[in-house]
């Protein structure tokens, strides 16, 4: 097959890329996305594909979104941040643009990007665990996505890791991406700055000396200069997303688990106490082979590349 675009849907935006063979983005585009506007949301992403049509001839196209897509990857059952509720998704486009859509989760995407072409390339079992403001996942086992009997599967972030813990937005109670997330980590460094002012004086100044105008990015670079109470948020949602990793490999047993999403872009601060975790809490750890626990290599890209190369090879 010859060029097939990928397309990326967010919340906010949808990122589509001509991608060829070797996992290349030839050329991008980037669109905002209505996200409370379901025809809105169609069109924005109708309109990145127009857009890259225009200049590159492509065979197909394959659309990664946040969500539980139907097990024939065209209908999206639910999306968390975008106002699609049982939406045949895939039709609709596919009539606007005359080129084959398939829908497919956004983190399976990403997995199948990091597989090919990044950090879990050449292993033969691969778990993706992306840690942005939740968690998303994705498994490829022996060069297939698994995506489970009804096409929801990998949905890693609502494994239970508190029995009555936090509220969750999927209604649950508890779940690991309360724990382990980029709004998890915000939650600790706020809660630990209003108990330690002296020891969060770099992160309160990033923001406006307040505990309430701590960001997100804040905690990162605050750690990175040392700040005390932005470490200690670190090593808690490290080592809570550690902890969830050991759960997910007595089930799954994967070579390597590569970490994504946008809170892994601060490499050790995150994943040293993850590993220490994963290995502490292993079971049978001390009898038994680890899995690799990686960075993710393609960043931002690999939604927009996995997509693409699912269109081309799956």
């Amino acid at each position: 097959m010859g060029l097939t675009i990928g397309v990326d849907v967010g919340g906010t935006k949808v990122a589509a890329g001509v991608v060829d063979d070797d996992g290349r983005i030839l050329r991008d585009v980037r669109h905002p996305m209505p996200a409370s506007d379901s025809a809105g949301a169609v069109a924005a992403i109708v309109r990145a594909v127009e857009d890259l049509r225009a200049e590159h001839e492509v065979e197909a196209i394959w659309i990664g979104a946040a969500g539980f897509i139907d097990v024939n990857r065209s209908m999206v059952l639910f999306a968390p941040n975008i106002a699609w509720r049982d939406e045949d998704i895939g039709a609709d486009i596919a009539a606007r643009v005359s080129v084959p859509v398939v829908v497919e989760n956004d983190a399976n995407a990403a997995a199948w990007a990091e597989w090919r072409y990044g950090a879990g390339r050449g292993e033969t079992h691969l778990v993706l665990v992306t840690v942005g403001t939740g968690i998303g996942g994705g498994i490829v086992v022996d060069g297939k996505l698994y995506r489970g009997r009804f096409g929801v599967g990998a949905e890693v972030g609502h494994v239970l890791l508190v029995d009555g813990g936090r509220p969750c937005g999927c209604g649950q109670y508890g779940c690991w991406e309360q724990y382990a997330s980029g709004k998890a980590l915000l939650y600790e460094a706020r809660l630990l700055a209003e108990a330690d002012p002296e020891g969060s004086a770099v992160l309160r100044g990033m923001g406006d000396g307040t505990p309430a105008g701590i960001g997100g990015r804040h905690v990162t670079e605050a750690a990175r200069q040392g700040d005390r109470v932005a470490l200690t948020a670190f090593r808690t949602v490290g080592q809570a997303l550690g902890t969830g990793l050991a759960s997910l490999a007595a089930v799954l047993d994967p070579g390597v688990f590569v970490i994504g999403g946008g809170v892994s872009d601060a490499g050790e601060l995150l994943l040293d106490p993850a590993r220490e975790a994963y290995s502490r809490r292993l079971t049978g750890g001390g009898y038994r082979p680890h899995a690799a626990i990686r960075q993710a290599a393609l960043g931002n890209d690999a939604g927009i590349v996995g997509a693409a190369d699912l269109a081309r090879t799956a």
